[in-house]
């Protein structure tokens, strides 16, 4: 049984064609749209590798570039191929390779869907990979002299001046780590000397932020240190002042930042892949109606195309016997060449 069959004659078969010549172009430009998406956040992605703990957050990215060049090729191979439709003797020459072709864009259909997917389901593990990163950055803020880690200071102090975010969760993690360089530590003050044997692991903390936590909108100067000690500051209560610091965690930030750079460009690459499956359904009527052409010399002759030569079950039941075929062959010619080596042995 045929399924969704539809009778075309010369003037629908050319509209099609016609149709499927425009979509496949504008296609191409989506890919073009998509690779330049996946370029982006991979940019992104990179300026801030520092506070990165893995590379898994550019599978995203590394994706969509995919994707991107794949559709850039199908489509400007489609787009030649409706165009060719018009004209039967060129079309002769595409008949061999149509099935193979459409084959092919349905297996990129499902890759294009599961690529969408990825953009919304991978979130979580920017989650992670954001406060692992995050965590290993603070704790090498104070080391300015040591090769390889010098330049984390000023990756921290800028992002949190972009974003407007202060530590991991919020400000009070600067409390937990000494993020003050020994070399600027007067070691001969009873102040410092006792706050690093108060410590167990004679590090230096003290309840202060970084001048990058500060928040600008603040009426009064920024207070960075001893922000839980209400009277070393004058009209100062740590728990009523919310515009001095920012309060947003930094995770919690780029999280927010990169989750919705990821929605947008999982919803884009949706779009992109209802238009590919309606340039897959389109490419399918067209071959089978050209096929369907009874007489090749009477081009104003009607036919039939359609989307299944037989019912979806039907079909699913077709793929999955070639399939037990095409194992079996293989198993075949497997025992025949054990067979041969036996026999070579003896």
């Amino acid at each position: 049984m045929v399924l969704l069959k539809v009778r075309f004659d010369q003037k629908k078969r050319v509209k099609l064609a016609q149709g499927l010549w425009l979509m496949n172009w504008l296609s191409v430009l989506a890919g073009i749209i998509i690779f330049s998406l996946g370029l982006f956040l991979k940019i992104e992605l990179r300026k801030r590798s520092e506070v990165m703990n893995n590379a898994e957050s550019h599978f995203v990215p590394n994706s969509l570039i995919g994707v991107g060049v794949l559709s850039c090729v199908f489509n400007s191979l489609a787009g030649k191929i409706c165009y060719d439709a018009l004209d039967p003797a060129k079309f002769a020459k595409w008949k061999p390779w149509l099935k193979p072709y459409l084959a092919v864009c349905v297996l990129f259909n499902v890759i294009l869907f599961l690529v969408a997917l990825c953009c919304f389901l991978l979130q979580g593990s920017l989650e992670s990979t954001l406060a692992h990163g995050l965590k290993s950055g603070m704790k090498y803020y104070r080391d300015t002299d040591t090769p390889g880690r010098c330049f984390m200071k000023k990756t921290i102090d800028m992002l949190q001046i972009e974003f407007q975010c202060c530590g991991n969760n919020g400000f009070r993690d600067w409390f937990e780590i000494q993020w003050i360089s020994n070399r600027y530590l007067d070691f001969s003050s009873k102040e410092v000397k006792d706050r690093i044997k108060s410590n167990v692991d004679g590090r230096y903390l003290v309840d202060g932020v970084p001048f990058s936590c500060c928040n600008p909108s603040s009426p009064r100067p920024c207070i960075q240190y001893r922000l839980t000690n209400n009277s070393a500051h004058y009209s100062y209560d740590h728990q009523t002042e919310e515009l001095n610091l920012w309060l947003r965690g930094c995770r919690d930030a780029l999280l927010g930042y990169y989750g919705s750079l990821m929605s947008s460009m999982g919803a884009a690459t949706l779009l992109v892949w209802l238009l590919e499956v309606a340039i897959t359904v389109g490419l399918r009527y067209l071959h089978t109606a050209l096929e369907g052409v009874s007489d090749p010399e009477d081009p104003e002759c009607e036919s039939e195309g359609w989307l299944l030569e037989k019912s979806v079950p039907e079909t699913w039941k077709a793929f999955l016997e070639s399939l037990k075929k095409l194992g079996k062959g293989n198993q075949v010619e497997a025992e025949g060449a054990d067979a041969g080596q036996a026999a070579e042995a003896g």
